[in-house]
Parts: structure tokens; sequence; C-alpha cells
């Protein structure tokens, strides 16, 4: 960890606060007097964190870390995530569709990577595999993928995003197949006719080994996102599920603390309850200062001091 963190503060990742969505006057005055920030919106999550917390961002092998938060145990072979999206065809180009709001049901997932598994797996070069709605791809010879996950590619053309460079033609040609094996499967044509998006590709991205288990000075996490307590069971830290509320995190962690809330829980009247709490704690010294990371890439640093800022009363930020 960077020397210069501040073990007593607190990094938290939030729903999505501009545009409006946060109503309540005092917060916003709270918040506008903030030093605010915008970040990259479709940046990686673990990424965002890292660079807070001061900690290395990991050169590859984030589909293994991913797995490993899943589970629980390291992995020892190479893997990518292959997560399902939807290519939506366009006049002269492509449209990923990350699936992951929308979800696809555990059952359809395994039957859909069954399928995969069954029609191109025969020469043992690959391998599929899935937990929950993640999908994963077995490799004994590594192979090229992409860096980032399908939520950061959402509604962008993909071929931006794909890895690039002299070790690219097994990539394309896996993923060609993968394509024609998963169009007009029958999970897809159930999909249609049920109005929603069909899954007729797999994103391959982060692939690599995981990294050996290490000691790491790092705060305890709150969170149920498999990526971020995969990197911190890979430093030996501690790491606890996402205990439902913010007072819940403040009372469990003796100092400071990161916490992950819920990707989909992002209902307003929870984000304003979950800020009033951290204000509160801030006010109380619970924590020396905060660093709020909102899911449209808003970054507010809160410092106890930043309450002199009285001529601050909002911001277009927040707009």
């Amino acid at each position: 960890m960077n020397a210069s963190y501040d073990n007593s503060a607190a990094v938290v990742v939030l729903p999505p606060v501009s545009g409006g969505r946060l109503k309540d006057k005092s917060l916003r005055a709270w918040l506008a007097r903030a030093d605010l920030a915008v970040e990259p919106a479709r940046q990686e999550l673990l990424a965002r964190l890292l660079g807070v917390l001061g900690l290395p961002y990991p050169a590859d092998g984030l589909a293994a870390l991913r797995m490993w938060g899943q589970t629980g145990d390291r992995p020892t072979v190479w893997i990518a995530a292959a997560d399902p999206v939807y290519l939506e065809p366009r006049m002269d180009t492509l449209c990923l569709h990350a699936l992951r709001r929308a979800g696809v049901p555990p059952a359809e997932m395994r039957t859909l990577i069954d399928h995969l598994q069954a029609t191109l797996a025969d020469d043992k070069r690959f391998g599929f595999a899935r937990l929950g709605t993640c999908g994963y791809l077995r490799a004994t010879v590594p192979i090229a993928t992409s860096r980032v996950p399908a939520y950061v590619v959402d509604q962008q053309v993909p071929s931006e995003f794909l890895p690039a460079g002299d070790d690219v033609a097994t990539h394309r040609n896996l993923q060609s197949e993968i394509e024609m094996a998963l169009h007009d499967h029958e999970v897809n044509q159930r999909r249609v006719a049920r109005g929603e998006q069909p899954v007729n590709s797999l994103w391959l991205w982060g692939g690599g080994m995981a990294p050996e288990r290490r000691t790491r000075l790092q705060p305890p996490l709150f969170s149920n996102d498999s990526l971020t307590r995969g990197y911190w069971e890979s430093g030996s830290a501690v790491a606890e599920y996402w205990p439902g509320s913010m007072a819940r995190c403040l009372e469990s962690a003796v100092d400071g603390f990161v916490a992950v809330t819920p990707e989909f829980q992002d209902d307003p009247a929870l984000l304003q309850e979950w800020l009033a709490e951290l204000r509160t704690a801030l006010q109380a010294g619970r924590v020396s200062h905060l660093t709020l990371l909102f899911r449209d890439g808003l970054r507010a640093d809160v410092r106890r001091a930043n309450s002199l800022r009285i001529w601050r009363r909002d911001s277009r930020l927040l707009d």
C-alpha cells in the first residue's frame, strides 16, 4: 500500500449520483464542498479502487482472480473470463451489449456453456466452464484476450477493445467458432421470443494465471464483487461480503475500510441513506476522510475541514 495512504480512511463505491439523482439539499451541499472530479466512467472497478489505495494493478490474470473470489480457492491453470454478450449488427459495425443487468439465468448459462464444451472442446486445447452466471475459458496454450470486462465496452464498438498484436489469430478464430455455435441455439430462440436479447457471443477477457498468494497491507473489504474479493484473497487481506448497510461496515471495521455497494442497488433513496450514514461517521471522527467513487465516474474526496467551504452550496457535476 502507498505509504501516504491513511488507514483510518474509507473508500466507498456508490451508485450513480449525477443527473439530479440526489435531491436532499443538505447532502448536495455537503458533496459540493468536497473535492469533486470526473473520472472515466467506463473504467474497470478494481482499477479505480487500487488507484485510490496505491496498490499494484495486475498485469494479467484478472479472470483467475475473479474465479478465486467466487470459490475462495486459487486457480492453478490459465483461464480467461467468457461472459455472455449480445452483438447487435448495425449499419456498418457492431454494438456490444453487456447482459449483466438484464441477466442470464444460471440454467440458461449452463446450457450454453455445456453446448460450447461439447462442440468446441474436443481437441482438449480449450475447455469451457460456468460458475453462477459467469463463464470461463481454459486453454492449454495462452491466447490473447481483451484486458477489460464487457461492462466497460457496453453500448460501444467492441473492435476498439479487442486484443492487438501478432498473437490474435487464435482469439479471432475461437471467437468466430463461439458465435457460430451460439447462433440460433434454442436458448436464444426462447430469449428472442420473450423479447430479450440473445446471447450470440462471449466476451473473452482477463486471461492469465492467478498470482501467488502474498501478504499485502490492505484495509478490510466489504463487497460481493468477485474480482475485488479475489484481489483481496490474493493479498491475504480481510474480505467480507456486503453486510447490507453502511452502518454495519462502520461497526465491523476497527479503522478504515473499503466498501463496494451492490452494483444494481441504485435506488436514489439508498444512495441518500448511505451518504447520510457516511457523513455522520466523518463528522463524528469515526473515519478520517472519505473517498467516494460513484458508478457514473464522479469522485468525491471529503474531509471534515471541507465544511468550512460555506460558499459552496451545489455543484454542476451533480446535475
